[in-house]
């Protein structure tokens, strides 16, 4: 009786707050499962990103794949114009010793003349014929002379091999041409050997 009694006596504010307490317990337990359900969930929202992967996996092998045909085309064209350049060297240089056959034909003549005959007229005839075949032949393939001898001395153009006085020439001016020099167009194949005047 003495329990039924205290039960009864107990203070209806401290039921109610047992009962808001158990109230507010219930809810925060429902708030945490929702937490671990949504926790739960997250692995599954993240499904959309595999398509993204295999398409950025896909642009990559493109990129690759067009780079990969790009270094072969280079590769192609490299050897193609390697070959070319070869080519072109190869008729270039014909062209240049098909001018000069006729004067070695012509040389292998005086040469044989000189063997055969006392007639130096004769002979210095053929070498100036010879002469006049050269210089021929390098006006077709665009080669000239470099002016030099009483010429105004020329560094691009002339070699001042030696120095000397001349109070008749003006300094600087060149005397003497110890080898001709040539150009072909603007490219100098050989400067002009000289001598230059230096009166100071």
């Amino acid at each position: 009786m003495q329990a039924e009694d205290m039960k009864d006596t107990r203070n209806p504010a401290e039921g109610a707050a047992e009962n808001a307490e158990a109230h507010a317990e219930e809810k925060v337990n429902a708030g945490e499962a929702a937490a671990g359900n949504a926790e739960n969930a997250q692995p599954e929202e993240a499904k959309p990103e595999e398509p993204q992967k295999d398409e950025k996996d896909a642009k990559i092998e493109e990129l690759q794949n067009r780079l990969m045909r790009l270094q072969a085309d280079f590769e192609n064209f490299r050897r193609r114009n390697a070959a070319e350049r070869e080519q072109l060297s190869t008729f270039v240089t014909a062209d240049v010793v098909g001018k000069f056959l006729k004067v070695l034909d012509n040389f292998e003549r005086a040469e044989q003349s000189v063997k055969t005959t006392n007639d130096m007229s004769a002979i210095v005839a053929g070498m100036e014929k010879i002469k006049r075949q050269f210089e021929q032949a390098f006006k077709e393939l665009e080669v000239e002379e470099i002016p030099a001898e009483g010429q105004k001395f020329n560094p691009e153009l002339h070699e001042a091999v030696m120095r000397g006085q001349n109070p008749d020439l003006e300094d600087e001016s060149i005397e003497q041409v110890f080898e001709k020099g040539y150009r072909l167009r603007n490219k100098i194949i050989r400067h002009s050997k000289v001598k230059v005047i230096s009166n100071d």
